[in-house]
């Protein structure tokens, strides 16, 4: 037998560090670059999950690392693979998860020479990434793999890029032959020792490679622990206030979730949720107040901001007043003094910050009626999402539709949002069952993330349906993943608010400068879009036939087939929003 037939080529080194990690999962978008690594991970028993966009499989991976608290993992080919997932490393990147994605490159001695898909990938990547490696031998692939995906998920977790060129990947063999043919015939000097150049590199490049799968299985998690002074500055100030306030983001919603939430029962201080950490308290809690967040900031003289930066969505720290005591805790170093300088500011994980504040007996004594008042303006901010669920709003009615989404709900289902106008609709009325059943895109405002959401909490196998809610805008990054969900047999609702335009953006355009232009887009069939995908279409534009509908839905779904539920939706008065900035 020849050794090259039992020398391992790149592809299988990869896998079998990704394996050895306890990856079980990859998404991608083949291409010639990368092929090794497919072909060894499904030869090994990992999942490959290919859909139709780059962007898809690095979104997909992103929910998988939210959801699961490991890297997800992506797979892209080289030049446009790259550039076409840029905006969801960039997305990953400012909501903090944890995810790996290997990229194809173009041959180490045919860089910047004019190559098939060559891009200066370092230069594009770096800015939206915690860490970009460059593998220059097939020796350094598994631990360069191993070093990623510890990396990715230590102190604030992010993308991490490793670039892996087609010539580390394939078998030896092969790449010799290509490097063969790229040498002039030998004769003069000149000749021989380009010869004698391409011989050596292309041993260096190839050396040792049968030895360097033997890895280490990967790390998990981990974060800073707060020091007992910042501990005791915190609790301290918790015991003096009287109107306190608890802010928990996406980085306190990790998967060992539950001392976290025993830990601010305990507290006992009322709570607002954000991003991924909707759910954390279930659908009903006597501390969890839904609405008027900003009233109860500007009122309160104790604020807890746990892994939620003062940035746009917070009003850059305006909302909180001077007077009162604001303590930071977040995994981001550089957030913590993001446009206004905390009272106390603790680089830790929130989760441990929040334990150990309840392990010293903080909180535990608020004054009855805070709470109250704030449950109150929840109540009645809840009576006016009542009676404009009543609005006679034709075809549909925005919030009467959302109400019967979270109505129809199943207790183990993930929810998955993409969109704006009917999105933000949503946030006000659509309750996750549980902690770590909300996936929307984070700060970044990205639009396009819903299909890979969908593909990464699906591989998780912990939920029995996936209901998606799209505006009609966001839909149309993720129509062509329906065939994905189709083959995969996802079992998912998808709820399309369509009201024929981009009604976030064309509102407030018409408004303040009297044109619609580039906001329309009619009332398009994407019931039977996906149906040409092999997926089950309903149109749904009569409110008698919304029930039914969405029960029948659930069936189809949780039997393998994909649904999707193109609802006519009306303009309501509910949405006024202005342009965030």
């Amino acid at each position: 037998m020849h050794k090259d037939e039992l020398t391992p080529h790149g592809g299988d080194l990869v896998a079998r560090a990704l394996a050895r990690s306890g990856v079980r999962t990859l998404f991608t978008l083949c291409g010639g670059h990368i092929s090794p690594i497919l072909t060894a991970a499904h030869t090994l028993g990992l999942e490959v999950t290919d859909v139709r966009d780059e962007a898809a499989a690095v979104f997909a991976a992103e929910a998988l690392g939210r959801l699961t608290g490991t890297a997800g993992v992506a797979v892209l080919t080289a030049g446009p693979g790259l550039t076409n997932g840029i905006t969801a490393l960039q997305n990953a990147r400012l909501s903090h998860s944890a995810i790996v994605v290997m990229i194809g490159a173009v041959p180490t001695l045919l860089r910047g020479r004019g190559a098939l898909q060559d891009v200066d990938q370092a230069a594009a990547a770096r800015p939206f990434v915690k860490q970009f490696t460059r593998v220059e031998r097939r020796r350094d692939l598994a631990p360069a793999v191993t070093r990623a995906l510890c990396t990715a998920v230590m102190g604030a977790p992010g993308p991490v890029v490793v670039e892996c060129p087609v010539d580390v990947l394939y078998p030896d063999a092969l790449v010799r032959e290509w490097y063969s043919g790229m040498s002039e015939p030998r004769g003069s000097l000149l000749q021989r020792a380009r010869h004698w150049y391409v011989d050596r590199h292309v041993g260096r490049l190839l050396a040792d490679g049968g030895t360097s799968g033997e890895v280490a299985r990967t790390a998990g998690p981990q974060g800073e622990a707060p020091s007992s002074r910042d501990v005791g500055a915190a609790a301290e100030s918790l015991r003096r206030a009287t109107k306190p306030v608890l802010v928990l983001g996406s980085q306190a919603a990790r998967p060992d979730v539950e001392p976290t939430v025993r830990a601010v029962e305990r507290l006992g201080v009322p709570v607002y949720l954000a991003g991924s950490a909707r759910g954390l308290l279930g659908r009903e809690h006597p501390l969890l107040l839904r609405h008027h967040r900003r009233e109860a900031l500007h009122e309160a003289d104790w604020v807890l901001l746990a892994g939620v930066p003062l940035d746009f969505r917070m009003g850059y720290g305006r909302q909180i007043p001077r007077s009162a005591t604001v303590v930071a805790v977040n995994l981001a170093r550089e957030l913590l003094l993001l446009n206004r300088r905390p009272t106390v500011r603790i680089h830790a994980a929130p989760g441990s910050l929040l334990q150990a504040l309840a392990a010293q007996g903080a909180g535990g004594t608020l004054p009855a009626a805070w709470l109250e008042q704030l449950r109150a303006r929840d109540r009645a901010r809840e009576g006016e999402i009542a009676t404009a669920a009543r609005e006679r709003v034709l075809p549909l009615t925005p919030v009467a539709l959302c109400r019967a989404v979270d109505a129809a709900l199943p207790g183990d289902a993930c929810i998955v949002v993409d969109g704006g106008d009917f999105v933000a609709t949503a946030a006000y009325t659509v309750r996750p069952p549980r902690p770590l059943a909300w996936l929307d895109a984070g700060p970044f405002g990205t639009l396009g993330a819903g299909a890979g959401y969908i593909l990464g909490a699906h591989a998780t196998g912990r939920f029995g349906e996936i209901w998606a809610l799209f505006g009609d805008g966001s839909l149309g990054f993720a129509l062509s993943e329906f065939h994905t969900f189709v083959r995969r047999r996802v079992p998912l609702v998808a709820v399309v608010g369509n009201d024929g335009r981009w009604a976030e953006i064309g509102r407030e355009q018409e408004k303040i400068l009297g044109d619609p232009v580039a906001t329309e887009l009619g009332w398009t069939d994407y019931h039977r879009v996906v149906e040409g995908f092999g997926a089950r279409g309903f149109l749904l534009d009569d409110p008698a036939e919304v029930p039914r509908v969405l029960a029948e839905a659930s069936r189809i779904a949780r039997a393998g087939t994909p649904v999707l539920i193109n609802a006519h939706i009306g303009v309501s008065e509910f949405r006024r929003g202005a342009i965030a900035m």
